[in-house]
């Protein structure tokens, strides 16, 4: 629209009106950091800002491009969600499942038209564990029972559950359901990521067809560049990628703090205590290497994609121990950076513990446990990794 400035309108025409100026990533991302209590508060980001970041795009990252999507490249999602979690944990969790989308590839392709026919914004959430046996009928499956850690749920167009039937290599198949025939469990009361509203699903008596059923990490039915990045690598990385996000956030709030008042005791003020300062240069290390290896180990599978290779074993090895490695340098950073904070850190209204009870658990996520160690470390060694790894 061309704006005319009032004087060179003609005498007696009404002023234009213009159009409204659509709202920025920043202006978003201050809007989340303003109502973080708010979120802890509800136990879940409420449906405006799940709105919001459908604006920004959150939500068609991982829609395919032949149904709207934006093609977004792995690296630019991740970057994306570790900014979000740098202005909330909570909101940050809930933006990842943004890329839930290349678990949604695997469902026939007509049912994926259906599924976007409104538009390419998707909020899709799961609760898929404990996996719940189901009855087969004709043509589908009866549906029965209660599945925890359906992050996101209350702002979902879809949810996800997770059946004992055809699981396939460790990976479960995930009957598709629409929020109406789901109960949600309010049960979410946690020490962090208090907002994140992973809450507890149960679905009872409800038949759900063949074609609205996939094996989760199971072979897409589009055939795009972001279909053939590793499914449960990914899964592992938007999670991991929060933690870098709040403890950027964690450093950057020492750094408000270090320049401050005097100490109640009449200790000097945080940027003069050289032990502060030593701190604070090996957690902005520890940081910065961590995402250094998660990013470079993303950038790298999908170079080898769009050259139209396969991820190998090795890549994808990679990709799962450096998200681990993430998820476990932004919690230690943040719990240094709480240590240098002392007293001040302890009130709950502190920035500080905020992150510090948000950081752990995150790195609390199976995915992002211990066994990841041991899978790379398989794969690494030349031997077979434990299911599901790879």
């Amino acid at each position: 629209m061309i704006h005319m400035h009032p004087a060179a309108m003609p005498r007696g025409a009404a002023p234009l009106k213009t159009l409204e100026t659509p709202e920025t990533l920043e202006q978003l991302l201050a809007d989340i950091r303003d109502r973080h209590a708010e979120f802890t508060r509800l136990r879940h980001v409420p449906r405006d800002i799940i709105d919001r970041l459908k604006a920004q795009g959150v939500y068609r990252a991982a829609t395919p491009r032949c149904f709207g999507g934006s093609g977004m490249a792995p690296a630019e999602f991740l970057a994306l969600v570790e900014q979000i979690s740098q202005a909330d944990g909570s909101a940050g969790w809930v933006a990842s499942f943004g890329s839930a989308s290349v678990y949604l590839a695997a469902l026939p392709k007509a049912t994926q038209a259906t599924m976007y026919r409104d538009g390419p914004d998707l909020v899709f959430a799961g609760g898929l564990f404990p996996i719940q046996p189901a009855t087969a009928v004709d043509g589908g499956w009866t549906v029965n029972g209660t599945w925890k850690f359906a992050s996101g749920c209350k702002g979902a167009d879809l949810l996800g559950v997770g059946i004992g039937a055809g699981a396939q290599g460790g990976k479960p198949r995930t009957a598709v359901l629409p929020p109406s025939q789901v109960d949600i469990i309010d049960n979410w009361d946690v020490m962090g990521l208090c907002g994140t509203g992973s809450h507890d699903l149960k679905v009872t008596n409800q038949y759900v067809a063949d074609e609205w059923t996939f094996i989760r990490g199971g072979e897409p039915t589009i055939d795009e560049p972001l279909y053939r990045y590793p499914t449960i690598a990914y899964a592992a990385q938007v999670l991991a990628v929060v933690n870098l996000g709040i403890a950027r956030a964690a450093i950057d709030e020492i750094n408000r703090m270090a320049g401050g008042r005097v100490a109640i005791t009449g200790a000097p003020k945080l940027a003069d205590r050289s032990y502060v300062r030593i701190d604070v240069a090996k957690a902005e290390a520890r940081l910065r290497g961590a995402r250094g290896f998660f990013y470079d180990a993303t950038h790298e599978a999908w170079r080898t994609i769009l050259a139209g290779d396969a991820v190998s074993p090795e890549q994808i090895a990679l990709l799962r121990l450096a998200a681990v490695d993430a998820a476990r340098a932004g919690d230690e950073v943040v719990r240094q950076m709480y240590g240098l904070a002392g007293t001040t850190a302890i009130y709950s209204s502190h920035p500080l513990q905020r992150f510090l009870r948000d950081a752990a658990v995150v790195r609390q996520h199976a995915f992002l446990g211990d066994g990841s160690y041991d899978g790379a470390g398989a794969v690494q060694l030349g031997v077979p990794p434990i299911p599901g790894f790879i």
